[in-house]
């Protein structure tokens, strides 16, 4: 029952992040650093969402497997 919950929450933030960025096509100027780029709002918006996302999941798997090692490393003692 809660996969069945996980999975549509997992779907609904999917579909309104699709809903976001397909709204979102004008083109806007970015400035990093010593360039600017012109792109479409919906590109920066998903380019910045992959971002977190990727980061999100690195530092979560960071997290787990340093709990699962300092668990294995008290239980061996």
């Amino acid at each position: 029952m809660m996969n069945r919950i996980k999975l549509i929450a997992v779907g609904l933030a999917a579909l309104l992040t699709v809903i976001v960025v397909l709204q979102n096509t004008e083109t806007v100027e970015t400035k990093l650093l010593f360039f600017s780029l012109s792109m479409p709002r919906a590109a920066l918006l998903f380019g910045a969402m992959a971002i977190g996302f990727t980061t999100g999941v690195l530092v979560a798997n960071r997290l787990s497997s340093r709990g699962d090692s300092e668990a294995t490393s008290t239980t061996d003692t």
